[in-house]
């Protein structure tokens, strides 16, 4: 907030999640300002997303765009991690990842994340931010399981059978 005065705390690590690119810190203060969170689940495309954060070290930047796609997955920004992003055009740069994604109301809706720029390093109108669902599923994951999220794992691959493939295997 503008006319707020700017504090510092300590914070300590509750626990973090690689895969999904969250992590869950405490801050030990009362009355500390909060954003509403949002349901993802409920985004549509076309909905209004503001992108809220630090771009390129200018403090309260705020940048408006539409939702693009939910649900985006197999674009590679978090290495063997799982994918599930809301994409917006609303502009996202380096400084404002893990800042705040509103909607119209100012309702927290995800999290930003990473960019398409083709090398450049700049927004070109595809952003991607993790979903609020899915980051408070993570925190609940990270509160229950001692700061890690415990996660089963089968050991198979799977993948579209085509007539080569059936014949292969008879």
């Amino acid at each position: 907030l503008p006319s707020a005065k700017k504090k510092e705390y300590d914070a300590d690590e509750v626990g973090a999640d690689p895969q999904t690119d969250v992590a869950l810190i405490k801050i030990d203060a009362k009355d500390l300002p909060h954003v509403v969170i949002g349901d993802s689940g409920s985004l549509k495309i076309g909905d209004v997303a503001l992108a809220v954060g630090n771009p390129l070290g200018l403090e309260q930047t705020a940048t408006i765009g539409i939702i693009s796609a939910v649900g985006r997955s197999d674009v590679n920004i978090i290495e063997q991690g799982y994918e599930n992003f809301i994409q917006t055009d609303a502009a996202i740069n380096r400084g404002n990842s893990g800042g705040a994604l509103v909607d119209a109301s100012g309702r927290l809706i995800g999290i930003p994340t990473a960019i398409q720029s083709n090398f450049s390093g700049g927004n070109i109108g595809i952003g991607f931010a993790i979903p609020s669902n899915m980051a408070l599923n993570i925190v609940q994951r990270l509160l229950d399981g001692g700061g890690v999220v415990k996660r089963g794992f089968l050991g198979v691959f799977l993948r579209d059978l085509d007539t080569n493939m059936a014949r292969a295997l008879g």
